[in-house]
């Protein structure tokens, strides 16, 4: 690219060499000093081909970008395309430092001869909004005499994506609502999971016949399976508010990378064994994505979560929020459960005989934002006392039925929704 406010000009080298040489000159001549002639003649000899190696031609530079999606913690390469830049010597380069971006030189910035390019290596650390490969450059001539720029190219406005753990998930759903899936049904039908041998009848599939049991009996006996369904899993992303500090995909992470984090491995593992995944973000931009299948409806899903951001829902009250949970879906509630009003929502989706699970992404060293003129001791006495109800409220929702479990990687679920498949088995009696 080419900007018109950026031309080649005369360096302070040049001024200093043509102001130190001449005024030895003249010096020279009024005191008759020859001496200071040889003095200052290295100066004028090295203005002299700086002049000489004046440029003619205007550059253009363009920056290049290796790779255009990111998940945090990848890295990516940039470097330079120049044209028109046979007068150009050296190239110096200056990335911008940005929060939770890494770069390789450490500082951004870099020179290097025109006919040697070197790259700068980018790494994002956190997910979300990320501005990449904004940069100023600047040329030089032969004999560093005439400078072009510093010309800014902007970065690319990129979305940096969580990062995923490829686990499959074994544990069967609750309750399976699908037509075709990896999960065992409670029904018969044409699947590979044994369920019984019983009498043959009209219909029956001649593959499916014991003859080890029909010759002993004397009557044809076949095999019955559990049809395999899909299900429907529906992610309540909880973010609200942000709680503790992230320092990245290496370091501590705060409340809310702890549960955008886990709801993309959560998504990825259902999405995976073929199951329908919609998400419903509890935030100011309402995010919400529905009921889908396939690694296209992954990748939707990892780009809204990259843009969730903290904060009340501007437009409507969580109690009036519709989250599309048919019977038989499983809800997993990814929140600290630090707001009454998303209590009191989970506790509505169980009370309609929904599997739920609580998943709990609160640091165990978080704390609230404190405003600079407030009392930090009646700030955390008030901060104790929230989490006392916060605990109150977790065992409440425990006993409910509600299986509360702080997140500790892909397998985090999966004993809980074995436990919950197994109790939507057992028999419940009615009034």
């Amino acid at each position: 690219m080419t900007d018109p406010t950026s031309k080649w000009r005369s360096t302070g080298a040049l001024g200093r060499c043509l102001g130190v040489g001449g005024l030895g000159l003249v010096v020279a001549l009024v005191v008759g000093r020859p001496v200071l002639v040889v003095l200052v003649a290295p100066l004028l000899v090295i203005a002299a081909l700086q002049i000489l190696h004046r440029p003619r031609l205007e550059p253009q530079v363009f920056s290049r970008l290796a790779h255009t999606s990111l998940h945090e913690g990848q890295g990516t390469r940039t470097w330079l395309d120049l044209r028109a830049a046979d007068d150009v010597e050296v190239v110096t380069r200056a990335v911008a430092q940005a929060p939770f971006l890494a770069l390789d030189p450490p500082e951004g910035a870099i020179s290097f001869p025109a006919d040697a390019p070197r790259e700068v290596q980018i790494s994002p650390r956190r997910w979300g909004r990320r501005v990449l490969a904004a940069e100023r450059v600047a040329l030089t001539s032969s004999w560093a005499g005439f400078r072009w720029g510093p010309l800014l190219i902007p970065g690319r406005q990129m979305v940096v994506l969580p990062t995923l753990e490829h686990v499959r998930s074994v544990g069967e759903a609750p309750q399976p609502i699908g037509l075709i899936g990896a999960h065992r049904s409670r029904r018969d039908g044409n699947g590979t999971e044994f369920s019984s041998i019983r009498a043959f009848h009209s219909g029956d599939r001649l593959r499916r016949i014991n003859w080890r049991i029909s010759m002993r009996t004397g009557t044809l006996h076949v095999e019955s399976t559990r049809a395999e369904e899909d299900t429907a899993v529906l992610l309540i992303i909880d973010a609200l508010a942000e709680y503790g500090l992230s320092e990245g995909v290496d370091g501590a992470g705060s409340s809310l990378d702890v549960t955008v984090r886990a709801a993309a491995a959560i998504a990825e593992q259902y999405l995976g064994g073929g199951d329908r995944v919609a998400v419903r973000v509890l935030s100011p931009g309402g995010e919400f994505a529905p009921y889908r299948t396939g690694t296209a409806h992954l990748r939707r899903i990892l780009t809204l979560l990259a843009t969730v951001r903290p904060g009340m829902p501007r437009d409507v009250e969580i109690d009036q929020i519709d989250f599309r949970a048919t019977a038989g879906t499983v809800v997993v509630v990814l929140s600290p459960m630090l707001s009454e009003q998303v209590a009191n929502a989970t506790v509505r989706l169980v009370r309609r005989g929904l599997p739920v699970m609580v998943v709990d992404p609160l640091p165990g060293d978080a704390t609230p934002m404190v405003w600079p003129d407030a009392d930090e001791e009646i700030s955390s006495l008030a901060w104790r006392m929230r989490l006392l109800d916060r605990t109150h409220l977790l065992e409440s929702l425990s006993s409910s039925g509600c299986p509360v479990v702080p997140w500790i990687g892909p397998r985090t679920l999966e004993e809980v929704v074995r436990r919950l498949a197994r109790r939507a088995q057992l028999p419940r009696v009615g009034s």
